[in-house]
């Protein structure tokens, strides 16, 4: 499930995997545009989609605020080189899902890179937002609201929580505080508008209280409405 960011971005990506380093000392291999120097600062961690890679959403950073430190974490599943996924995909009764076993290991890397990052660059969770697309939306989701604690909130970018986590969930009081961004394309072709829909329907369920951007004709990408959204929203939960 390849991300297609929108042409403005396209400049950003061959700058970004030249200048920064692969970093390897947390539970997941991860860019970054971060310092422990200052404590308490909001930090983002990026979370890409099916056959990406950590480079993908790292250049959303340039056009969102200076701020913060950034993170950008790449899936241990390898699917072609330079291309990696958080988990195998199947479908269940016509509806997109993953293998529970993937979504198991890559949701325990992520909680662990999670902990372990927020200690390193001397921040708490309440300062602390999961961004991710298709693929790592959908991780964003298994991760966080199963621990709610771990981050202050989640942008979800054109990805649905799975049926298998819904299943799995009740409201909490926890979730009256938890920040959402959702985000989706009415006509993406991969995973399609109605799964964020009933997503805003599940999360309503629970307590939250989402922000919810439909996006009219835009596919599996992100365009220039989302990010400045985006922004807008990730100045007001941090």
């Amino acid at each position: 499930m390849l991300k297609f960011l929108a042409v403005l971005l396209f400049a950003f990506s061959g700058l970004v995997q030249a200048q920064n380093s692969l970093h390897t000392d947390l539970p997941l291999k991860y860019l970054a545009q971060a310092s422990a120097e200052v404590p308490n600062k909001p930090l983002v961690i990026f979370i890409h989609g099916s056959g990406a890679n950590e480079a993908d959403l790292f250049v959303l950073k340039d056009l969102l605020s200076p701020d913060y430190n950034y993170l950008s974490v790449q899936a241990p599943i390898e699917v072609r080189p330079g291309g990696y996924k958080w988990f195998n995909r199947r479908i269940v009764e016509g509806n997109y899902d993953g293998e529970t076993a993937d979504l198991k290991n890559s949701g325990e890397l992520i909680t662990a890179f999670i902990r372990q990052a927020t200690q390193k660059y001397r921040t708490q969770p309440e300062k602390v937002v999961l961004v991710g697309f298709s693929q790592g939306a959908v991780m964003s989701y298994e991760v966080a609201l199963r621990d709610p604690d771990l981050v202050t909130g989640i942008a979800a970018l054109s990805g649905p929580v799975l049926s298998v986590l819904q299943a799995s969930l009740k409201p909490e009081e926890r979730f009256k505080t938890f920040k959402v961004f959702i985000a989706h394309g009415t006509a993406d072709p991969v995973l399609p508008f109605s799964g964020a829909t009933r997503t805003n329907v599940t999360l309503k369920g629970l307590g939250i209280k989402p922000e919810f951007h439909a996006y009219e004709g835009m596919g599996h990408a992100i365009n220039r409405e989302e990010i400045a959204d985006l922004k807008q929203w990730l100045e007001q939960t941090l």
